[in-house]
């Protein structure tokens, strides 16, 4: 019988855990503390700082079941998927490596060993290719493993050198390869190792970290040389169980079965269907994974890519005929099948089946529309013989309809079209030169005045965890853009010292302000802040006499700022522990503000927070606060750090050392930022609003200490008031308020009725008109003072009246216009309300669209109105004849 997925990562685990290898668990797919990958795409990623000789660990051999991604950036992968037997999003790499420890050989024997004797995969029908100039690694393969010369292959530095950047740890690999027969291949003469068909499929890749590249190119041994390998699991899984594409495999059968019932389809039947289910299948693993470590839906970055796949694949689901959210559905399957390997799934399943609802409901609409305005595109261009989709159109539904760009070209590349990528380059460049404002001005690290003076200076000494107060050599003074030798009184400079106490601004947190007093005057600290690496300045005033560079100053930080500054810090801290206790692992943050007076902070999250959400997160702070834990702060090694539990913000770029700010068992998180010495120092917090920034991102807002407790007494105040405004007591405020509203919803209603009424006895009076086009009844309606809703509760009135037909009612209110469309089911396919809504709109200065059934549109001319009910008669003839 063959061995599932699950019992190859077992396998492959037990094989290297028995040759002396430490298990290392799979890393996140957010890359920790590297903002220079999108997503984790190799096992490697975890051990880099170990390969750049930055870092060590307690083991030199390792192994790992890495989850990665490939969808975005420089590896992406996402195009190719569903069209070909082999290509993922997500996906699993089996990998074992050595840090300074075994080589070539080792790794050359571990390698054939697994996959000849444990799989027993057939010798007879495995290739190798090493680069061109190893003969080591040549010779290890065929006089140690005993490969025919014949099946190996020498290859050239594109496919057979691997180099982490431009720079640094380098080396040649070794692919090992499978020949899965003449069946599976592309028929050409040529076919051979290294043809993109799918006869000699690459299992295995060994990298043999050997060399370090310098700035010129030259290449130099490694002290240490090091393996890194990597092997696809689903290839691995799709060749051990006989089948010839990786979907046939157990690891994607049960989610295509799930998707096929949901769908109504089976896979294997038809192959534009298969394709579909493939995408879904795909990308439904690809958004699991990713939402469960924290990454949702968003406008940019990782969270557009998750984005992009959720979408892609909602737009495979409506060609497989699914119309109605389904996808949230089908991620449990995903979670039953891998939650057993990954339990970081189940633990965030009910999060992931949340946030990709509400992503799939927000989506639908831009489906309904974009997708009748794309279809007409590429209709057209099929009709004209054009070869691709227009340009400046394509733009139009990327911008005006929120249609993804990559779905346009996809669905072009269905029909046989191209997409004219120049042309939609050129509308989207003339936007931007429409909106770009004015750029900033002012300093910068890469200037030649900053860049110069770190070169002269060196980094500043910072003494701020220790003290509040110093003494201090003046560097250099700073006057605009100039550098200066001194400054006199009223002058505005920055001034960097040899050392200091005053914190720059960084991590959320902003700068010190303080005070500087030396033998020629007084300087007054406004901002502190940091620049060209680690050179601190402080921007300020000269209160009185002057400044001079190589004065010493006796330099003090203003105790009070600082306090209130670090009492905040220290409560975002104990609010970011909260938010993931109470909504889930899935908080990341995502920015923060930390200033004496308030902090903020912004964490993903799919959805606003309710109130009882909020008291609970308040609460949870203030018994931390209660609790007057000890805030511990130890400085570890990066690596040391990330495995004893500590929270990273992951597009920080950190040094091998790290600061980590503990608090008790609750928090812990890497942090250079100042905080009390005790938690009982917050004193009070107290949330004051929580709302939404962008998609996916939420913000709440705070106030600790006196702060807190002034906005308690102001609320306090506030409730006062308002109940002496309403003749009541603040105990019996809330039923009173309900009795009122209760009351005017009562009167609104009243209200609503009588303004039916009075359109009753309006069209009596000759303010509709009804008129027969081709047998269909059109209905034109104009009333006064009604709002949207309104109209629509006017047309349930009217439609009993018209069976069959369109109808269009007006209103003017407050020098706005409201138009409200309805076509009849029967009728859509020739007369669509959201083209009327759109054209009737411009007669009155503004815009309009919808469904096919039922549309809007507003606009500021009331005054023509009239004019704009009267064109639905032309508008539908047109459709008609």
């Amino acid at each position: 019988m063959a061995l599932s997925a699950n019992d190859l990562r077992e396998s492959f685990l037990d094989y290297f855990g028995r040759n002396g290898h430490t298990t290392v668990p799979s890393a996140p797919l957010i890359p920790q503390a590297d903002p220079t990958l999108l997503f984790t795409n190799a096992g490697m990623n975890q051990f880099k700082r170990v390969f750049l000789g930055e870092d060590t660990f307690s083991y030199t051999r390792a192994v790992s079941v890495q989850k990665c991604m490939r969808a975005g950036g420089k590896h992406n992968d996402l195009e190719n998927v569903g069209y070909t037997r082999r290509h993922h999003t997500f996906f699993e790499m089996l990998g074992n490596f050595s840090f300074g420890d075994y080589f070539k050989e080792e790794a050359i024997r571990f390698g054939w060993e697994y996959l000849t004797k444990t799989l027993k995969l057939p010798a007879d029908r495995l290739w190798i290719t090493v680069y061109r100039e190893d003969d080591e690694a040549h010779r290890l393969w065929e006089h140690g493993m005993g490969v025919p010369a014949s099946r190996i292959v020498r290859m050239g530095e594109k496919d057979n050198f691997w180099q982490m950047g431009d720079t640094g740890p380098c080396g040649p690999c070794s692919e090992i390869l499978i020949d899965q027969g003449q069946e599976l291949s592309c028929g050409k003469p040529s076919c051979a190792v290294g043809c993109d068909c799918d006869r000699y499929l690459e299992i295995w890749n060994l990298v043999f970290m050997q060399y370090d590249r310098d700035a010129a190119g030259t290449l130099h041994p490694l002290p240490k040389p090091s393996i890194d390998t990597g092997m696809g699991l689903e290839r691995l899984a799709a060749l051990v169980q006989g089948v010839s594409n990786n979907y046939d495999s157990d690891l994607f059968l049960p989610i295509l079965s799930v998707i096929g019932d949901r769908t109504g389809h089976q896979y294997g039947n038809e192959s534009h269907t298969d394709r579909s289910m493939r995408v879904i299948a795909d990308h439904l693993r690809a958004m699991t994974f990713l939402i469960a470590d924290g990454i949702l839906p968003s406008n940019e970055g990782r969270g557009y890519v998750v984005r992009r796949i959720l979408r892609r694949a909602s737009r495979h689901g409506r060609l497989l005929g699914t119309h109605d959210p389904f996808l949230y559905e089908l991620t449990g399957s995903v979670v039953s099948q891998m939650g057993n390997v990954y339990p970081e799934l189940r633990e965030a399943s009910s999060v992931i089946g949340e946030a990709v609802q509400g992503e799939e409901e927000r989506f639908i609409g831009t489906l309904d529309q974009g997708l009748p305005i794309l279809n007409s595109m590429v209709s057209e261009a099929k009709t004209e013989g054009r070869a691709s989709l227009d340009g400046e159109s394509v733009f139009k539904l990327y911008d005006t309809y929120g249609f993804p760009l990559d779905l346009i070209e996809e669905a072009a590349r269905e029909q046989g079209l191209l997409t004219d990528l120049e042309g939609f380059q050129r509308a989207l460049e003339t936007q931007r030169e429409r909106a770009r404002r004015s750029a900033s001005f002012g300093l910068t690290p890469d200037d030649p005045v900053i860049s110069g003076m770190t070169k002269e200076v060196g980094a500043t000494r910072f003494i701020g965890y220790q003290t509040l107060e110093g003494e201090s050599l003046v560097q250099a003074i700073l006057k605009g853009k100039r550098l200066v030798q001194e400054a006199v009184e009223g002058e505005e400079v920055e001034l960097v010292l040899e050392a200091t106490p005053f914190y720059p601004e960084g991590g959320g947190q902003v700068g010190d302000q303080g005070v500087m007093v030396g033998p020629r005057g007084r300087f007054q600290v406004r901002a502190t802040s940091k620049a060209g690496g680690d050179v601190v300045f402080h921007k300020g005033v000269v209160l009185s006499g002057g400044v001079r560079k190589g004065d010493h100053l006796k330099v003090a930080v203003n105790s009070t700022t600082r306090q209130d500054a670090a009492r905040n810090h220290t409560a975002t801290h104990l609010a970011h522990a909260a938010l993931r206790e109470i909504l889930g692992p899935h908080v990341k943050q995502y920015g923060s503000l930390v200033a004496p007076n308030r902090l903020r902070f912004d964490f993903a999250h799919f959805k606003p927070l309710s109130s009882g959400e909020v008291e609970e997160i308040e609460s949870l702070v203030n018994s931390q606060v209660r609790e007057n834990t000890a805030v511990q702060t130890e400085v570890m090694e990066l690596q040391a750090a990330m495995n004893s539990g500590a929270l990273a913000f992951f597009d920080d770029k950190y040094e091998s050392q790290v600061r980590v700010v503990e608090i008790g068992t609750f928090s812990k998180e890497l942090c250079g930022g100042t905080h009390c010495r005790q938690t009982g120092q917050i004193g009070l917090f107290r949330i004051v609003s929580e709302g939404g920034v962008a998609a996916g991102v939420r913000r709440i807002e705070a106030l600790t200490g006196v702060g807190a407790l002034d906005q308690g007494r102001k609320v306090e105040s506030e409730i006062r008031e308002l109940a002496e405004l309403l003749k009541t007591s603040p105990a019996e405020l809330v039923p009173k308020t309900r009795k009122l509203l209760s009351l005017l919803k009562e009167k609104e209603r009243e209200l609503e009725q009588l303004k039916l009424k009075m359109v009753d006895r309006d069209s009596e009076e000759g303010q509709t008109q009804i008129r027969a086009i081709n047998e269909i009844q059109v209905h034109a309606q104009r009333v006064e003072g009604f709002t949207m809703q309104e109209l629509r509760l006017l047309s349930d009135k009217v439609r009993p009246k018209i069976p069959q037909g369109v109808i269009a009612l007006g209103s003017a209110k407050d020098g706005k216009v409201s138009i409200l469309v309805i076509v009849t089911k029967d009728l859509t396919q020739r007369i669509k309300a959201g083209d009327l809504a759109k054209e009737m709109a411009l007669e009155v200065g503004g815009s309009g669209g919808g469904r096919a059934d039922m549309a809007q549109a507003g606009g500021k001319f009331p005054e023509r109105l009239e004019s704009a009910l009267e064109k639905v008669f032309s508008l539908v003839e047109s459709r008609l004849t």
